[in-house]
């Protein structure tokens, strides 16, 4: 069993149907999840996108907002999303912190790699927020990279589809999974699985990367205890 992980969320995952802010029964489902590994006695850090408040990219589109702006405007999002995922965590019974990479004391901890791991070793869930906390990086590469620091044995980043695939399976009925691929595969051919900087810098760290989707329940469990049928692999 692969005794700490850290787990990505995208912030849409967060909005459900709405597609637009927070639906709580979804964070209720993540934190059921979460807690089945930490009763199982897995170390969880967590890393939430912020595209369910705001893109960066998207809001600097037109020109108007500076793309740094907009960044650190999505890392603000990120933040928002990490304060109801402790919320949520705590309500389970779990003891969880946040930690951001921009310092905003009131709300959570700065980002210190040995706290962090001091945290985990304590089996507190530690969510890190506010991206690498530098405009331009997306918040796969602060997954990528917060994997990295504290040491993990894997990366999931949990979707909406059961792996990895030569093309978007919502849009081509014909696509095809694609049970495992390499780093220099996923950059070649520019399978979508995280942009090309996290993929690079799991490639840098022999950091394995698992795509599955979060909607399939016990999933994560699954994975960690081996069982790798609904899930694709990077490595």
């Amino acid at each position: 069993m692969d005794k700490r992980v850290l787990v990505k969320f995208s912030g849409e995952a967060l909005a459900g149907d709405e597609g637009y802010g927070i639906d709580t029964k979804i964070l209720d489902y993540i934190a059921e999840e979460i807690k089945e590994l930490v009763d199982n006695g897995v170390q969880v850090g967590i890393v939430i996108g912020g595209g369910n408040i705001i893109r960066g990219v998207t809001a600097a589109a037109d020109g108007i907002i500076k793309r740094t702006s907009g960044d650190y405007m999505g890392m603000l999002g990120t933040v928002i999303n990490g304060i109801a995922m402790q919320e949520v965590l705590e309500h389970k019974g779990l003891k969880a912190r946040l930690q951001t990479a921009i310092k905003m004391e009131q709300i959570a901890e700065p980002f210190i790699v040995r706290k962090a791991a001091r945290h985990l070793e304590k089996n507190r869930v530690v969510i890190f927020s506010a991206g690498t906390g530098n405009p331009y990086f997306t918040t796969d590469t602060a997954a990528t990279l917060r994997a990295t620091e504290i040491g993990a044995s894997l990366l999931i980043k949990a979707t909406k589809v059961d792996g990895i695939y030569d093309k978007d399976p919502m849009k081509f009925d014909d696509a095809v999974k694609l049970d495992t691929i390499t780093y220099d595969q996923a950059l070649e051919d520019h399978i979508k699985v995280m942009d090309d900087t996290a993929i690079a810098l799991a490639k840098d760290n022999k950091l394995p990367i698992v795509v599955a989707n979060m909607n399939e329940k016990g999933n994560l469990l699954k994975i960690i205890n081996g069982d790798t049928s609904k899930c694709s692999i990077v490595k």
